[in-house]
């Protein structure tokens, strides 16, 4: 158990570094040996104080927005590290895509009414919908990556999302600057209209870009569904309207990023465009490192998992829990990407 929470804290607080430090690689190695040394304690006073939950008669259901993306693979690991770790059955379960709504709210009612679980996670596709479902229950409800605007949600544990795209936003205006653009305009490639993570993402891009000198098209927004081969009409269709380039493109998802950087690759006028993604997942990483998406704002998915089943557990074991539960955010681009991937690799270990 020490070697794994070892790793979530550690991956944690790497994570909490990016986004405060910057990129310089002596600043980087020093706050990482001292990560380290804290979090090596940390375990050190877990273990010293028991393990309290490590077994458990408690089953805990999580459904996920989908199981098929590197970024829900991340939350999957984390919630069965915890599994394993704290000693609590954990059924893990998801959509076949984000836009599977159906399908979704299907395993949410047969979960709800089999009565086979004593608290449910879930990442919902759609906030309203899901709030209908769960209306009433007595089951404890925890909401992960996508909060659930409903009373019987406990807690919800994800990404500050209108904080970290406004940070997204900020790196993104300043490599803008460095890459030569006078004029800096942006328009976001976005996931499902209407979903409420992609709402508070756009929210703080325009803001980030806003406020650091920018100007976020707004009524230029691309709605993609938060897929890739969508992404690729979708920049198609900014690359017509606008032949002279733009600064910045912004988007819901890393396979968004990526695959309009691919598409834009071959017209000169978006050479120095910056692409930015959302999620730094491993994907993105090689893309920036191949000169492919210039940066991404990157999530602890890894942690959210681990840590929303963590806060189920103590909450069936009677300890009150925060209504937030804030996983840190950073960013990366091609100073911080090989260092990215080392830690996105831990995570799977």
């Amino acid at each position: 158990m020490k070697k794994k929470v070892l790793a979530l804290v550690l991956a944690s607080a790497m994570a909490a570094s990016m986004a405060a430090c910057g990129s310089s690689s002596d600043t980087a190695t020093e706050e990482s040996a001292a990560a380290s040394e804290a979090a090596s304690e940390a375990a050190e006073e877990t273990e010293e104080s028991g393990e309290a939950a490590a077994s458990t008669d408690y089953k805990i259901d999580v459904i996920l927005k989908t199981t098929a993306s590197e970024y829900w693979g991340y939350v999957m690991a984390g919630a069965k590290a915890a599994s394993e770790e704290l000693g609590v059955e954990v059924d893990v379960k998801g959509a076949t895509s984000e836009t599977a709504y159906d399908e979704q709210q299907n395993m949410i009612e047969t979960d709800l009414n089999s009565g086979a679980y004593d608290a449910i996670v879930i990442a919902p596709l759609q906030g309203d919908q899901v709030a209908t479902l769960i209306a009433g229950t007595d089951t404890p409800i925890f909401a992960v990556d996508t909060n659930i605007d409903a009373p019987e949600v406990i807690s919800f544990v994800g990404t500050g999302n209108v904080a970290a795209a406004t940070q997204g936003g900020e790196k993104a205006v300043e490599l803008a600057k460095e890459a030569g653009w006078e004029e800096i305009k942006a328009i976001e490639i976005a996931g499902v209209q209407g979903d409420q993570t992609n709402s508070e993402r756009m929210e703080g891009y325009a803001a980030g870009i806003n406020g650091a000198g920018g100007e976020f098209l707004e009524d230029e927004t691309q709605y993609a569904d938060g897929v890739a081969d969508k992404a690729v009409t979708a920049m198609e269709a900014i690359m017509q309207k606008y032949p002279e380039g733009v600064a910045i493109i912004v988007a819901n998802n890393d396979d968004m990023a990526s695959a309009a950087a691919r598409v834009a690759k071959a017209d000169e006028a978006y050479a120095n465009t910056v692409f930015v993604g959302f999620d730094g997942n491993k994907a993105a990483c090689e893309s920036i490192l191949a000169g492919g998406q210039t940066m991404s704002v990157t999530q602890n998915a890894y942690g959210m998992g681990y840590m929303v089943v963590e806060a189920a557990l103590n909450y069936l074991n009677g300890e009150e829990q925060e209504a937030f539960i804030e996983a840190p955010a950073g960013t990366v681009d091609a100073s911080n990407a090989e260092e990215r991937m080392e830690t996105l690799a831990g995570y799977l270990e």
